[in-house]
């Protein structure tokens, strides 16, 4: 495909809440904020990408309350119902459609709503939204099937909410940055059985920008291009029953194709850093199985033997994922920006030492339902 590169990256802080900034507020911050990182003007960007959600702001036509602050006026703007990861990939294929420059936008408040009953609206209105059913309970069955099929104990899976609360203390931007044990995790309150509360990702508000550009663009910007090597996005089916939950085949297919496009054939060996998309700590390890690091139900040995920590071979979300700061919506986005940082090598005290290949993830849907994989790298 034609060269395509991420040019500029900007980042709120997460929080449990931000009173004292409305949507439109986060939303120019970072659009500034990503202006500035790239050297550009809003006059070099000629389309704009927002990532919002009607259930999650509250209002019908979300996006229209923050097209003005992401600096639409006057360009071609259009919103993501969804991760902003694929977001993200809207904003690519608009770039090598002919735009020069497209800005992503995503924001979300989860402060000022209640995430058990928006995400139980993303199920069938007819067999299952009546049960209660949300975000979190489905995400227990998805545990529980990976679980037992492989035979995954709790304490395995709780090495994944030590490993990034611990490597969130790196990260500015994270919410829960903190040093915790797997007896803390086991200790802590069950929220739906096996997830107890330090399985689980806390409620956030937040919002992140990054700038799509093309070789013109990028040619003339501030900071280091980061270039998409690789990308794609798969989907499989919407009813639960109909899936095996621990068997992620959307992120197979979608890790197959963008590794096809970036000419990798041993992720294992050719990636440096991976940002994944984690609300929930047994998430990791099936990810990174269905990312083709490990055969399945071997994920959970990787954090064991010291592959995914910091200082192993593939240091696996070294900004403290989604289990330290959860902005839906917006949490698909930080992975790429953290990515982003990586292989510029400007990520700070969570820099991995000579990131030259970075993939980032993001997910749509209860347990997983569709997946957008990027592999980001430094040169054409």
């Amino acid at each position: 495909m034609d060269n395509a590169a991420i040019v500029g990256v900007a980042q709120t802080k997460y929080e449990r809440r931000k009173k004292d900034q409305i949507l439109a507020d986060l939303v120019f911050d970072v659009t500034r904020a990503a202006l500035d990182d790239a050297g550009l003007a809003i006059g070099d960007i000629d389309s704009v990408v927002t990532v919002s959600n009607d259930f999650f702001d509250g209002r019908t036509i979300s996006g229209m309350a923050v097209g003005d602050a992401a600096g639409g006026e006057d360009k071609n703007i259009s919103t993501v119902s969804g991760d902003g990861a694929f977001g993200a990939f809207y904003g690519l294929m608009r770039v090598l459609s002919g735009y020069k420059a497209t800005i992503v936008v995503a924001h979300y408040k989860g402060s000022e709503g209640s995430v058990p009953i928006t995400t139980n609206g993303m199920f069938d209105p007819i067999f299952h939204r009546h049960l209660g059913i949300d975000a979190i309970s489905a995400a227990a069955l998805q545990a529980d099937a990976y679980m037992a099929r492989f035979g995954i104990r709790e304490e395995d899976v709780a090495q994944v909410s030590v490993k990034n609360h611990g490597n969130a203390k790196n990260n500015p931007y994270a919410q829960l940055p903190m040093d915790i044990t797997v007896a803390d995790v086991m200790k802590s309150r069950k929220i739906a059985e096996p997830l107890k509360l330090l399985d689980c990702c806390p409620i956030s508000d937040g919002a992140a920008a990054i700038i799509i550009a093309n070789e013109e663009i990028a040619a003339r910007t501030k900071k280091k291009p980061v270039w998409v090597k690789g990308v794609a996005h798969c989907c499989e089916e919407y009813f639960l029953g109909d899936r095996r939950l621990s068997d992620p085949v959307a992120l197979q297919d979608a890790a197959r194709r963008a590794y096809a496009m970036a000419g990798i054939t041993d992720p294992m060996a050719e990636i440096d850093v991976a940002e994944v998309l984690e609300p929930f700590s047994y998430m990791e390890p099936l990810w990174l199985e269905g990312l083709g690091f490990c055969k399945p139900g071997e994920g959970a040995h990787l954090i064991e033997k010291g592959i995914t920590t910091m200082g192993g071979r593939l240091p696996v979300n070294p900004s403290g994922g989604a289990l330290s700061a959860n902005p839906i919506l917006v949490a698909g986005l930080a992975r790429l920006i953290e990515a982003t940082l990586q292989v510029r090598g400007e990520a700070g005290d969570r820099q991995v030492k000579n990131a030259a290949t970075a993939l980032a993830h993001g997910f749509n849907g209860p347990c997983g339902q569709s997946h957008c994989v990027w592999i980001m790298g430094g040169k054409k």
